[in-house]
């Protein structure tokens, strides 16, 4: 196929799931189930997938909430990640401009992972239609994959071998602004710190209690002292998960913390979790309480792949960016309107850096203050952002491209209830549909030209040396120590 009969096929393959996938995604927002809670959100997408002539196998990696649905038997395996969890306490009122919960402390999409994977579904119907008729050969997997938030749900399926056959794989994620995923990521150990005391009676007895919660305080008081002696790019971040109780007139015997330890790689997370050890075995040893750490998960930092990147910006560009009718642009700018100065300042500053030295007017590009008209300069980066992405596992063992599209007003912050409110209108809605073209597009642009998984395969040897060990000891299953 040319490039503009491909590209008019793909939009008519696409768009004929238009309404289903749009229901689809909806549902998906509806429901908002966190990490490894996804049961409801699964029975759709795969019944969903079923319906449609895909073979689903369900429960793999020990998780009940991920699975992998085929279509195809012979060429090369493109494999498209999709995500469907949400996040806790970002409940809220679609296509409000005001904070408004529909269940207080209930749950919200507030990354668009109801438009993550439902885009990636579109996509595999498109490339099944294909298979089906003829016109392309390989085989689509589309792998449902749980927990990204807080979970590393991928990590836990590259350990157990799920992606050791695909060739490629390819995702995106909902952003404000289209460009290219073309930098690293941080590296973590997300693991829990629990501390064993005695109880006793805070007024009568206390010098035979031995506070839990004492010891909680002090490794974080250690910890942040740590911050001063850690490379700048590191990131500590910790939750209290039990304070020992309710009761202060009742010495606490039990307490927990849950550390996110992130760095530039796997080697210096590893580094700064063992000096942290120490801090909390030293906060032990202060209140002669006993320490046990529980493992929780990992995942390692992210290898862009600069030719499936190249052809990722191709597609971007063919498929053509969304346009906004008078009414959404209405909504778009009471939208707006919610956000900071600082917000739209640090959009801007990522599009800067993501641009590098490629020539990009972003003033131009911004479009009556609502949304960028432009896709962001493609070029090979060092930049590293500051936040962690279980994509990053599978892209140690498979080339893997990812990219960004917009679905939302330019400045909007991931986990916000800003983005929660966007989730389920057609701004969303017009940017979900964009990105299936792409990934359509780009799998197209593989299955008809082998050789160019063959040079992917050769950049991401050439990358990583064929060293890849994860970061998740063998022990250690999904979701242990949630509470």
């Amino acid at each position: 196929m040319n490039s503009t009969v491909r590209e008019n096929r793909i939009e008519q393959l696409v768009m004929q799931y238009e309404q289903q996938i749009i229901a689809l995604s909806n549902s998906i927002w509806d429901i908002a189930e966190t990490r490894f809670q996804e049961q409801k959100s699964v029975e759709l997408l795969t019944e969903f997938l079923r319906q449609h002539g895909f073979q689903v196998t369900e429960n793999i990696a020990n998780m009940d909430t991920a699975f992998v649905a085929t279509y195809g038997t012979a060429g090369p395996v493109i494999g498209i990640l999709g995500e469907f969890d949400a996040l806790p306490g970002l409940s809220q009122v679609s296509q409000s401009a005001t904070r408004q919960a529909v269940i207080d402390g209930g749950n919200g999409h507030g990354c668009g992972h109801n438009l993550l994977g439902t885009a990636g579904i579109a996509a595999a119907l498109a490339l099944k239609d294909l298979i089906e008729r003829g016109e392309l050969q390989g085989q689509i997997r589309y792998y449902g994959c749980p927990a990204e938030e807080g979970g590393s749900g991928k990590t836990f399926m590259v350990r157990e071998g799920v992606f050791n056959d695909v060739d490629i794989a390819l995702t995106w994620h909902p952003n404000s602004f289209a460009s290219i995923f073309s930098f690293s990521s941080l590296a973590n150990y997300q693991v829990y710190f629990e501390f064993e005391g005695v109880a006793s009676h805070a007024a009568n007895a206390p010098e035979l209690g031995r506070s839990a919660l004492d010891a909680v305080e002090l490794m974080n008081v250690g910890v942040n002292y740590l911050r001063e002696h850690v490379p700048s790019n590191v990131r500590m971040h910790y939750a209290v998960t039990n304070t020992g109780g309710l009761s202060p007139n009742v010495v606490q015997a039990n307490a927990e913390v849950l550390y996110l330890i992130r760095g530039k790689d796997i080697q210096q997370v590893d580094d700064i979790y063992k000096r942290i050890v120490k801090i909390a075995e030293g906060a032990a040893l202060m209140t002669e309480t006993k320490l046990t750490v529980k493992f929780d998960k990992a995942c390692s930092n992210y290898i862009p792949n600069d030719l499936l990147n190249r052809l990722l910006f191709k597609n971007l560009q063919q498929a053509g960016l969304p346009a906004y009718s008078g009414s959404e642009m209405d909504y778009a700018k009471e939208m707006v309107g919610t956000l900071t100065a600082d917000e739209i300042a640090a959009a801007k500053n990522e599009v800067t850096t993501l641009a590098g030295s490629q020539s990009f007017d972003l003033e131009q590009a911004y479009v009556d203050g609502v949304f960028l008209n432009e896709i962001v300069p493609y070029e090979v980066s060092s930049y590293t952002m500051a936040g962690s992405t279980d994509v990053a596992d599978v892209s140690w063992v498979v080339p893997t491209g990812q990219f960004f599209a917009p679905c939302f007003v330019f400045g909007t912050p991931l986990h916000t209830w800003q983005l929660v409110s966007q989730g389920k209108t057609s701004l969303a809605h017009k940017g979900l549909l964009y990105a299936a073209k792409v990934l359509a597009l780009t799998a197209v642009d593989l299955l008809e030209n082998p050789s160019l998984i063959e040079e992917a395969k050769r950049e991401l040897l050439a990358e990583t040396k064929g060293a890849y060990v994860n970061p998740i000891p063998a022990g250690i299953r999904p979701n242990a120590h949630q509470k």
